[in-house]
Formats: C-alpha cells, structure tokens, sequence
C-alpha cells in the first residue's frame, strides 16, 4: 500500500473504467436503479472530473470518491433532500461553496483494510484544495439493513458505550471530526415495476403493502394495482469542518 495515490478523473481519466471493473457486483441491484442516479449519474465523471477520484496503486484501484459541489447556507433547512437532492442542486445550481460526498466504494476483497477512511480524509483534501467550506456527507449507515423498519430518526442517535455511533460508517466519519447535522428519511428515491424489483431483489411481491427485502435500509411499498415499487433510502447528514490551507 505504500505506493497508493490519489487521482482524480481530471488527472487519470483511464482509471473510470479501471474502477468500473472493480466495483463491478458491489453493490446490490436495486441500488443500480436510483431514479436521480439515472439521470445525473453518468455526466459526474464528464463534468465535474476534478471532485471524482481514485485511490490507485499505479493502475490498481484501491477505492473510488464520488462528489459534486453544492451551494448551502449552512442552516439545517437549507441541506437539500439527501443524495437526491445533491444532484439536482449541484447540476442545476452551479456554482457551490461545500463539497457535498456521493459516495465512497471500496472493491469487496480489499475491504476492512481502512481504505475508505483513507478516501474520505482525500474527500476532505479535496474540498479544502479548492476551497470549499465543508464536506458534507449523507451518510448511508451500513448496519442499518439489518434494522430496516427502526425510523432513521432512531438509529442515526444510537451510541455505544464510548459516545460513538453505533453504526459503523457513521463512526468512521465521527471519528475523522465530523458531526451529525441531521437525519435524511427520503435519501433516494427508486422507483420500478413490481416485476422490476422482484427481479432486483429476488423476492416475489404478492400483494400490496411494505416489503422487508435483502440489503433495504427501510421496506419497499408495492402497490399492485398501479404494478409499482417505490422505494425510498434513507442517509444521514454529517458535516466535515474544513480548515484553510
């Protein structure tokens, strides 16, 4: 690991594809379906290659940053709604003074190796080079599927013994300075045919109601009549104090 650098997409553009392999089964179907992620997801690289980064041994992607800048005033009314709402005021307000995080990955066998706090310090980096105010981050909880119905409200405030989130990314981000401002109910939005999400998550959806499903931070509505699942993630809002270079 001594040889790893950081690259953004700006500098190393050949490492896109390099990180698209490596992450490739990463993450669950469903996830691959965001309706906000569908529209913006694949211009992030294209326009905004500068705040998308690698974590590379010379060709070898160790882990992959995703950002975009966005204008916030700093009061919690002010955050926009989670991840969906990051996109669509970073494309369609240009012009941001914080680095708002999208995502930090990690390929499945090199985790547990600590370099997604690696990433997330660089995200930290990136944001105080170009000098932003902050990082903030919505947070997706990691533990949190395995308590899909506990309101997000709840779990985002669970604590250990020594004063630290419960949830592991949460502490990973706590434990690098940074605070929670706010839980995030409606995160992400998906949205799909019943057939699509029994083909996403391999379960069949007989009737209409909420669905506890494999990898869901909280249950899926089925509505069988209109033949749609609607789906909404929730994250947790946590700011990244950036000091001046």
């Amino acid at each position: 690991m001594a040889a790893e650098e950081i690259h953004t997409v700006a500098e190393r553009p050949d490492l896109v594809e390099a990180a698209r392999i490596a992450m490739k089964g990463q993450a669950a179907e469903f996830a691959n379906h965001g309706d906000t992620l569908e529209r913006y997801g694949g211009r992030l690289t294209s326009e905004f290659p500068e705040f998308q980064f690698h974590l590379a041994d010379g060709d070898d992607v160790l882990a992959r940053g995703r950002s975009i800048p966005v204008h916030w005033d700093g009061s919690l009314e002010n955050l926009p709604v989670g991840i969906d709402g990051a996109f669509e005021r970073g494309f369609e307000e240009p012009g941001g003074n914080v680095l708002c995080a999208l995502g930090i990955g990690v390929p499945a066998d090199l985790q547990r190796q600590g370099l997604s706090r690696r990433a997330l310090d660089a995200m930290v980096e990136l944001a105080r080079s170009h000098g932003l105010e902050a990082l903030i981050a919505p947070v997706k909880p990691t533990l949190k599927e395995r308590y899909p119905v506990t309101p997000i409200e709840r779990y985002a405030y669970w604590q250990r013994e020594d004063g630290l989130p419960f949830d592991p990314w949460l502490r990973t981000h706590a434990r690098a300075g940074a605070e929670i401002l706010k839980p995030e109910p409606r995160s992400v939005r998906i949205t799909g045919t019943v057939a699509e999400w029994e083909d996403w998550v391999g379960l069949e959806f007989p009737a209409s109601g909420d669905y506890v499903f494999p990898g869901g931070l909280a249950p899926v509505t089925i509505d069988r009549e209109a033949e749609v699942g609607r789906y909404w993630e929730p994250n947790v809002w946590m700011r990244h104090v950036v000091q001046p270079s």
